[in-house]
């Protein structure tokens, strides 16, 4: 029988998503994005202001419901922007708001220069009862390396189609 996955991100800048979007394509994953009810800006450093005092606080904000029914999938890859050394806050929140016990959870990143940071421990903790596996990160999308890198990161979890 073979294993059903759904890739789950948020992303801003958009390099998120395009990782999120090769990962979905390479495993014949459904794919889902997380978005918050209320928009962050555009402006970068207004961003980075809010990110901080978001995640300083532990500050979950609301997010838009996400159509799926998570017990139908196996496999479950979780992406998001690296801010201030961990998840962004609407990833938080869609962890905190669902149960992925039993679950393979293959965590992803993008950030600009300061690399995964807390990331994959936070989402392991997030996670407890799922079996979380290495956290691929890149730097931003990845550039032309993103596919062979991610193709690298699926083959070494025995999970590239």
């Amino acid at each position: 029988m073979s294993q059903k996955s759904i890739v789950f991100f948020y992303s801003w800048a958009g390099h998120t998503e395009k990782m999120a979007s090769i990962i979905a394509s390479k495993v014949g994953a459904d794919i889902r994005e997380i978005k918050p009810q209320a928009l962050y800006s555009k402006d970068y450093n207004k961003v980075v202001a809010q990110a901080k005092a978001e995640i300083n606080k532990g500050f979950m904000p609301l997010i838009e419901k996400v159509s799926c029914e998570l017990s139908d999938y196996d496999i479950v890859y979780i992406g998001t922007p690296i801010w201030w050394g961990t998840m962004a806050p609407p990833l938080a929140t869609f962890l905190h708001e669902n149960d992925f016990s039993g679950k393979i959870i293959m965590p992803f990143s993008t950030h600009g220069g300061g690399g995964k940071g807390s990331s994959d421990g936070d989402i392991a903790k997030m996670c407890s009862g799922a079996t979380v596996k290495d956290m691929h990160t890149t730097y931003e999308g990845g550039g032309r390396k993103a596919d062979a890198e991610i193709s690298a990161w699926l083959s070494n979890a025995d999970l590239l189609k």
